[in-house]
């Protein structure tokens, strides 16, 4: 195809997973055009296969979708309610626990449905439009405008992109922003385990010599179902996923210390590296990043769909209140100022719970069973946890 300009709608959202599509709704809700860029076939986002990924929604989060209309699009077996949470060190018994008499601590929902309702929430906004199928190969920006080149050799301007193309994101590395990459040298294995004992709607965090077993209650399904995330050595998660069902499920059952009592595999598995990112900027001239292109966080406190719900909110907010035209620097200055208030703490003391509680070594092993023993003995402590981890506020600060 020859190279052609054409306008574009008022934003391009560069990238059409949850962050991206729920963008595009918060914005035509405001009163804003967009046009969403994705590279998947349309079929991929109208019908979102499972991927395995089971997501943790804080209140705020929750509060979000519902803003949204798009949390009345699940179906009552999609959401799982997450009542308590417990927190071992190896085998012994001392834990953390985590209840709240008031309301769940969060509920959890599987991210093909968070893809399908998004999908779902952008065909009733006629504002906001998506191109399917199209790649984009470059990204210019200048004081006038931004623009984007396609694969195909077209060219689409407007005053603001939002780039919401991953953790890895291709557009913030063109727009020269950098970012901590941190590769934890550790990938999960994910699998829907049915088990003899209840969950209670409990989730179980198990950190173990060599590996961490995560139970994820699917309540919404069966009191006898959980998701399991088995964070491994990648080395030793590649080995695993070479493993038939029948040998991989008895050495979950053998390192599962009888919690959950028999268990049986309920579903095939699925693999993910673990790779945190956090953006230096969340902004630049003419452009945001949003979604695992701003933050992309290790799922031990299950934040990273949150933050990208939050990052939409905050944004969606600065621009419809902005008296500038799109595109002015203030706005998108006040995002990443906001976002980052919002992100910064919970992103850098996610990684260091992550260094404590894989660092194998003895000094290691005595600190963290210190730390879940205190943390357990001081309930201001606990109970400041918890309102990090779910968000039960709902500020915005």
């Amino acid at each position: 195809m020859s190279s052609s300009a054409s306008s574009c709608s008022s934003v391009i959202i560069v990238g059409g997973g949850p962050a991206g599509l729920s963008m595009a709704c918060a914005l035509a809700d405001a009163g804003i055009a967009s046009t969403v860029l994705e590279a998947a076939p349309v079929d991929q986002l109208s019908e979102p296969p499972e991927d395995g990924r089971e997501i943790a929604l804080t209140h705020r989060g929750m509060g979000i979708l519902q803003q949204l209309g798009a949390w009345q699009d699940l179906p009552p077996e999609a959401i799982s309610p997450l009542r308590e949470a417990r927190v071992f060190n190896g085998r012994a018994d001392q834990s953390l626990h985590f209840a709240d008499a008031r309301s769940p601590l969060g509920v959890l929902v599987p991210n093909h449905w968070l893809r399908r309702i998004a999908w779902q929430g952008l065909q009733r906004r006629p504002p906001a439009q998506l191109r399917a199928g199209v790649r984009v190969k470059a990204l210019h920006l200048d004081g006038a405008q931004a623009r984007v080149s396609l694969e195909s050799g077209e060219t689409l301007h407007a005053p603001l992109i939002i780039a919401a193309d991953s953790r890895f994101s291709s557009l913030r590395r063109q727009a020269g922003i950098g970012a901590e990459m941190r590769d934890f040298g550790r990938s999960v294995l994910l699998a829907r385990i049915e088990h003899e004992l209840p969950h209670r709607d409990q989730a179980l965090e198990c950190f173990h010599h060599g590996h961490t077993m995560a139970w994820l209650p699917l309540g919404g399904l069966s009191p006898r179902l959980s998701s399991l995330v088995l964070t491994l050595p990648t080395d030793q998660a590649e080995l695993q996923r070479g493993w038939d069902d029948s040998r991989w499920l008895a050495w979950v059952q053998r390192h599962s210390q009888g919690r959950l009592g028999q268990l049986r595999l309920a579903g095939p598995r699925h693999h993910y590296p673990l790779v945190a990112t956090y953006a230096h900027r969340f902004a630049a001239q003419r452009l945001a990043l949003i979604g695992d292109a701003a933050v992309g966080m290790h799922p031990v406190t299950a934040h990273g769909y949150n933050f990208g719900l939050y990052g939409v909110q905050r944004l969606a907010r600065e621009l419809a209140a902005s008296r500038e035209a799109l595109g002015a620097p203030a706005p998108l200055l006040r995002y990443g100022a906001g976002h980052r208030r919002d992100t910064w703490h919970l992103y850098q003391g996610t990684n260091a719970v992550v260094k404590l509680f894989t660092d194998e070594r003895a000094p290691a092993r005595l600190l963290r069973h210190g730390v879940l023993r205190l943390a357990q003995a001081l309930p201001p402590l606990k109970a400041a946890i918890a309102t990090q981890l779910t968000s039960r506020s709902g500020n915005m600060r």
